[in-house]
């Protein structure tokens, strides 16, 4: 039998449901605010606005600057999920094996990018990268962060083998089929949830780098990140607020995919 709720504890659960929401609009007013004021018909960042406007967001599609930049953060990223979501995902499945020599080693390697500063992992593979002649260069950008982006799947690939069932494996094995059809047939639809989970997260990573982008990335280079950076401290611009509106979106938009990719179907 269930106990009845009495009213002090409905009471303890409203004021602590209130409370919680009055801590989340604490934690978003910095965010919402930003949305208005990249409607603002004037290039100022002050309320009331004088009138509204959508010159900023398309500044942002028509200007040359920010379109090399989308293409430049597009590219990256989608080069370097698509590297750290292979690595992450096969580093994962010989993380799993019981087998696996010096596995919690390995496995601190794998994820040290996410216990090191930035700025101690940015300057370290700038000065590799001036030896061998990636610095200025797309390619750097790309491997710099599916450096930064494999441990995110690493983790997300590993929690998903751990719910696996090993026995639906050895008994696709007992039948006849061999390794490789075992894993794409048994293996990876299982598993795809956390796949997917981690590449999203590893493509949002890149997306939003810019200290690693500040120390390896030149003119030619620049990512959305860093030209928001920059107009930041050339010119400030209510483009940037539009930007960081619609970045905000993506964000929203993925977080909600990769809950709904944790949900059991």
């Amino acid at each position: 039998m269930i106990p009845a709720i009495t009213p002090t504890e409905r009471a303890s659960r409203a004021g602590l449901k209130l409370f919680a929401g009055l801590v989340l609009v604490f934690l978003m007013a910095p965010v919402l605010v930003i949305i208005p004021l990249s409607f603002n018909a004037e290039p100022y960042f002050t309320y009331p606005m004088p009138g509204w406007s959508t010159r900023w967001y398309e500044a942002i599609f028509t200007g040359p600057e920010w379109r090399t930049a989308l293409f430049n953060s597009v590219v990256v990223a989608t080069a370097a999920t698509a590297l750290a979501t292979s690595l992450g995902t096969l580093a994962a499945l010989g993380l799993s094996r019981r087998d696996f020599p010096a596995r919690g080693l390995v496995m601190g390697v794998l994820i040290s990018p996410m216990v090191v500063p930035l700025v101690i992992t940015a300057v370290g593979i700038y000065f590799f990268y001036a030896r061998i002649g990636l610095a200025h260069s797309l390619t750097g950008l790309v491997v710099a962060h599916t450096v930064l982006a494999t441990p995110f799947v690493v983790i997300t690939v590993t929690a998903a083998l751990s719910k696996l069932d090993v026995r639906l494996p050895q008994a696709a094995a007992s039948l006849g089929a061999p390794p490789r059809l075992v894993f794409w047939r048994v293996t990876f639809p299982l598993i795809l949830p956390g796949v997917l989970s981690g590449a999203l997260f590893a493509f949002v990573t890149s997306f939003d780098e810019v200290v690693v982008v500040l120390f390896l990335a030149g003119p030619e280079q620049r990512t959305l990140p860093r030209q928001m950076w920059s107009g930041i401290r050339e010119q400030i611009s209510p483009a940037i607020l539009a930007l960081a509106t619609l970045l905000t979106l993506l964000s929203i938009c993925l977080l909600a995919t990769v809950e709904w990719l944790r949900k059991p179907r």
